[in-house]
């Protein structure tokens, strides 16, 4: 997680993704991260939230299981860019609510 945030920081064009369910990301999240359930993944959602397939992409959920799912579901869309970065349970920092 360390590592995924210090890569987020030096790449200021890169999105973070919390791929939990609304009431996990509504009860706080990573400073800037957007929402991509993982269950709701498809070209149609992905598109919507990460328009750019080549961005770099870093992928959290809760314990770092759903984020794998996800990052393999992205690359499997045809993103380039995909890190997975664990759980938020890891995550140290600031917590947006």
């Amino acid at each position: 997680m360390k590592e995924g945030i210090a890569l987020s920081r030096n790449n200021p064009d890169s999105i973070i993704v919390d791929v939990r369910r609304p009431e996990e990301y509504g009860s706080g999240h990573i400073p800037g991260a957007v929402i991509l359930t993982m269950e709701k993944i498809n070209e149609e959602t992905a598109q919507a939230v990460l328009p750019d397939k080549n961005q770099m992409i870093l992928i959290y959920c809760r314990s770092g299981n759903r984020s794998k799912i996800a990052a393999q579901m992205l690359v499997e869309l045809g993103y380039q860019n995909v890190y997975e970065i664990g759980g938020i349970f890891d995550y140290s920092g600031e917590i947006e609510k």
